[in-house]
Parts: structure tokens; C-alpha cells; sequence
């Protein structure tokens, strides 16, 4: 039975969702109930959309749209819209069967994948969908059929090369940004590799963010294959583009709760791999206290199941493990990282270990691809990083993308409020809590705030003396850095071993810290 409304503009955000308010006596009368679905339509457009209820800001008659769902549907103030009830999808049963322990078909999980991206799933049956997933877990076949759906809910890049590279890193680490020295590394050695990265969620930065200083990151498809098709590389937001365009759906429902269940993290990754064309990927997986991974027997079986899934999609999956115990770098929030990057291209020996590991991954996906001999294929690496090529296929790759190619490292200035922190007694750098560092530039304002974040003189293992700086918080706004130090006081961000006649004990203590301009 179809039912006649005016149409009101609410100019309210729903976060990508089709939602639709209505009279609660107009929804009586049509026996609907919050979250259940209704089709909307004008003359020539519909859309399936969720309910929500009012008393008094909507009349009797009218109903409510959301600005998603007005975009959709492109109506006009006062137009008329009929509303339809219907029942839900089927995908909702086979959420159901998940949760109830039972193994989904390719078929149900595309079908459930499709609900994703028609909005015809509520947050509540999505996260049901994550829950489920992550207590009953997806056997071999339903993580395959997940990845596959992922793909298909999207666009896909078609470059038409025989080898192309891809990495990823599981995440975890603050400052872990080595995709921006292993691009130009391997674009300039004339490899094929167009990263897609995403923004934070959790973190002070993620890839985009810090190239999003540099360059434009979000672009379309097309504009991503021109880019690529000139210099090799490079750097874009995933989430810009409609590649593998479920998965950042889903991430949205995932972080919040905090689960990554085994299979979709896979899925994850390896969709968004396939979605770019990548025929041989890195997976780095850091380990260590701070990290996603806390062991090195769970990140063996975690590697097997990436090398294992990515068989199947016909790509050639490495997995690389390396340590997640403290930062990777100095720098952690988007400025202060795209600064120290855009330092070590122009040949400054800072960030060793950020270095390293970057050179370590770019040799062995060069020996990946063919390009270098086995076991040559880090000194073919730090050979390009050292004679200049990969500044100049950074540049390359910042001015096809829409940036200035001139800019240099002194260019990029970090918030212009900033807290110097003092040791207070000699020691040695016994641990970093990294979730506390992340949360600590969160605060400050990363990565919203561009020039947010934490600039770090030491690291795990160092020896410190009384009076030495141990880092700069900055922030764009006072309030916000006042904020990020009254965090930093009520935490053990650092712990320290004690200096005994200059042998290091075992036993760990707080750090003491004095704080100045």
C-alpha cells in the first residue's frame, strides 16, 4: 500500500545512510516501527530508506529526509513523495545463519555485500554482520567469497602491465611510513605501483593524510591511471575512489567496536590489492607490545593465511614481520611525517630505522618483481634513494598528482603551538607505549589538524641524561595542546630502566618529565 507525504529537507547528516523521519502517528497508522525499511519515491527515482520517528519536528503528512537521501532522490522543497512499506532484505536472515554459527554461501555473501552498498543495512545489522564474524570466525571459503564480493562491489584499475606491485602494513605502528620512500623507489626503477592508502581512523596518520600535504590524494579512477600510466606510482586515498568500495563501509562499522576479525581483515587488504590490479604484494606485519600482533607464532599464521588467500586470487602475496614495540621514525602526525620523509629524499640521515625498513621492503619487491637479483635487491635500493632518483620520481609523482614538486622539507611547518618535554633523570629508553603516543597526537589534534602531532629525539634502547629534550607535542590551537599535556601527565607514555653505576638494571620505572615552551 503506497502512502502520499510532502517532502522536508532536514540539511542533517546520516554518515552515508538512507534515512527517513516520520510522524509517529502517520507511523502508527502504517504499523511502522524505528529501523523498519519503506521505499521512497518520486515520479522517476526511489530508494529504499530506514525509519525514525518524531512527535513534533515533523507534521503529520510530511516526512523528513536526510541530506543522503534527499541527494539521491534530488527533490525539491515541498515536493510530494510516496512511501511504501517493505520488508527486509534477505541479507538480514543471512547475517542470522552467521550468527547462529552457520557457514554462508558465495551467493549469501554477495547478497549481504549488496545491502552494504545499496544502504538497505542498519549500523545495528552491520554490526551484528562484524560480530558474528568475529565470534563464529569465516572459514577458508567465506573469507574468499567476502574478498571477491569486495572487488566486485566496485570499480577496479585496469593497467595494462604483465607486474604490479603492491604493499601493505596491518597498522599498529605510529610514524610507519614507508610507503612514501618505497614508491619512488620503485617507480623509479621503473616498477608499477599504484598505492591506494587510507586516512586515519585510530591513528595520528595514515598514508593519505601525510601525502595529502604534499599532493592532492583524492582522485578519480581515471585521473589515478594517468598519474600512474607517467611516473610508475602513486599515493592516493582509497577511499576517494570507488575501489573495493564496501570494505571502507564496513571499516566504518569495524572501528568503532574495535574488531578485526581474521577473515576480513584479509578480505580487506587483498580486495583492495586485486581492486588496483596487483599482482605481486608485500604484507609487512608488524610485532610487539603496541602492536595489532603480539607474538611471532601468530604472525607466522597470520602470513600463512594472506600468502594462502592471495594464491587464490592469482596474486603473489610476501609477507614480511618486523618490530612493532616502539615508533617507526621521529615524526608522528601528517606535517611533521611528510616533513621527515621529504628530509630523508633529500639525503638527511634522520630516522635511521624508518630508513632501513624502508629499504628492506623496497629491495625485496624488486626482487619481487624481477628487478633486482636475489639478495641484491636492498643495495639497488638504497642506490636509487642515495643518487637522487627517488626525490626525483617523488617530485614526479607530487606534480602529476596536482602539488608543488618544489617543496622542501624547511617548507612544511608543524603547528605553531609547541611543548618541549625534559628528562629529569639519567637512564635508558626501556619502552614506548605506542597506543598512548597515537592517543597523545590525537588529542593534539592529528590528523585533522595537519601540523598535529609529536616529534620524538629517542627511541626503544636509548641512553638519556637528565635535561635532554624526549619530545615536542605541537598542536594549531592552545586549547587543544593544553589538552594533549594533561593526557601525557596522567600517563606512563615511557618507561625507563634505571642507570646503576652505569650497568642498566632490569627493573623498569616511570620516566620523570619537566615541561617547557
Amino acid at each position: 500500500m503506497k502512502y502520499e507525504f510532502k517532502y522536508k529537507n532536514l540539511d542533517v547528516e546520516s554518515g552515508g545512510k538512507n534515512i527517513l523521519v516520520m510522524n509517529k502517528e502517520d507511523a502508527i497508522d502504517l504499523n511502522l516501527n524505528i529501523m523498519d525499511r519503506v521505499e521512497v519515491k518520486d515520479h522517476s527515482k526511489s530508494q529504499i530508506a530506514l525509519v525514525e520517528l518524531s512527535e513534533s519536528t515533523i507534521k503529520r503528512g510530511e516526512v523528513g529526509l536526510f541530506k543522503e537521501l534527499s541527494s539521491r532522490l534530488r527533490l525539491k522543497p515541498r515536493q510530494k513523495v510516496t512511501i511504501e512499506p517493505v520488508p527486509k532484505p534477505i541479507s538480514t536472515d543471512y547475517i542470522k545463519k552467521k550468527m547462529d554459527g552457520g557457514f554462508l554461501s558465495e551467493e549469501e555473501i554477495r547478497e549481504i555485500i549488496k545491502g552494504v552498498m545499496d544502504e538497505e543495512l542498519s549500523d545495528a545489522e552491520l554490526a551484528a554482520f562484524i560480530t558474528a564474524m568475529y565470534i563464529r570466525g569465516l572459514s577458508n571459503d567465506e573469507t574468499l567469497y567476502l574478498t571477491k564480493a569486495i572487488v566486485d562491489s566496485g570499480s577496479t584499475l585496469k593497467i595494462n602491465k604483465k607486474i604490479i606491485l603492491d604493499k601493505h602494513c596491518i597498522g599498529g605502528v605510529p610514524g610507519n611510513r614507508t610507503t612514501m620512500l618505497i614508491v619512488p623507489i620503485l617507480a623509479a626503477a621503473g616498477v608499477i605501483i599504484p598505492k591506494t592508502s587510507s586516512r586515519a581512523i585510530t591513528s595520528p596518520a595514515g598514508t593519505a593524510d601525510t601525502m595529502e600535504v604534499l599532493a592532492p590524494v583524492s582522485l578519480p579512477v581515471s585521473k589515478i591511471k594517468k598519474v600512474v600510466e607517467k611516473t610508475n606510482g602513486c599515493m592516493v586515498w582509497g577511499g576517494g575512489v570507488n575501489l573495493a568500495a564496501a570494505d571502507d563501509k564496513l571499516i566504518k562499522i569495524r572501528h568503532p567496536l574495535k574488531m578485526d576479525p581474521r577473515g576480513v581483515l584479509l578480505a580487506s587488504i587483498l580486495a583492495k590489492k586485486k581492486a588496483v590490479g596487483a599482482t605481486h604484494v608485500l604484507i609487512d606485519i608488524p610485532v610487539g607490545v603496541g602492536s595489532k600482533i603480539l607474538n611471532y607464532k601468530e604472525a607466522e599464521s597470520l602470513a600463512k593465511d594472506f600468502m594462502d588467500l592471495g594464491s587464490k586470487l592469482d596474486m603473489n602475496v610476501h609477507c614480511i614481520t618486523t618490530p612493532g614495540y616502539d615508533p617507526i621514525g621521529f615524526a608522528i602526525g601528517p606535517k611533521l611525517e611528510a616533513r621527515e620523509i621529504m628530509r630523508i629524499l633529500y639525503g638527511q640521515k634522520v630516522s635511521l630505522d624508518l630508513i632501513d625498513k624502508s629499504l628492506v621492503m623496497a629491495g625485496l619487491m624488486l626482487e619481487m618483481a624481477g628487478v633486482a637479483k636475489q639478495g641484491e635487491g636492498k643495495k639497488m635500493a638504497q642506490e636509487i634513494l642515495e643518487d637522487g632518483r627517488a626525490l626525483k620520481k617523488m617530485k614526479e609523482i607530487i606534480k602529476a598528482q596536482g602539488g608543488n614538486p618544489n617543496i622542501k622539507p624547511e617548507d612544511i611547518k608543524p603547528g605553531k603551538y609547541s611543548l618541549d618535554i625534559f628528562i629529569k633523570e639519567d637512564g635508558r629508553i626501556h619502552l614506548i607505549h605506542n597506543n598512548l603516543i597515537s592517543e597523545i597526537a590525537r588529542i593534539a589534534g592529528a590528523p585533522n589538524d595537519k601540523g598535529a602531532g609529536i616529534y620524538m629525539y629517542f627511541e626503544k634502547g636509548d641512553k638519556v641524561k637528565k635535561g635532554q629534550k624526549l619530545m615536542t607535542i605541537y598542536a594549531e590551537s592552545e586549547r587543544k595542546l593544553k589538552a594533549a599535556k594533561e593526557f601525557f601527565q596522567k600517563h606512563n607514555v615511557v618507561e625507563m630502566d634505571k642507570v646503576i653505576l652505569e650497568n642498566f638494571s632490569t627493573e623498569t620505572k616511570p620516566i620523570v618529565y619537566e615541561f617547557g615552551k
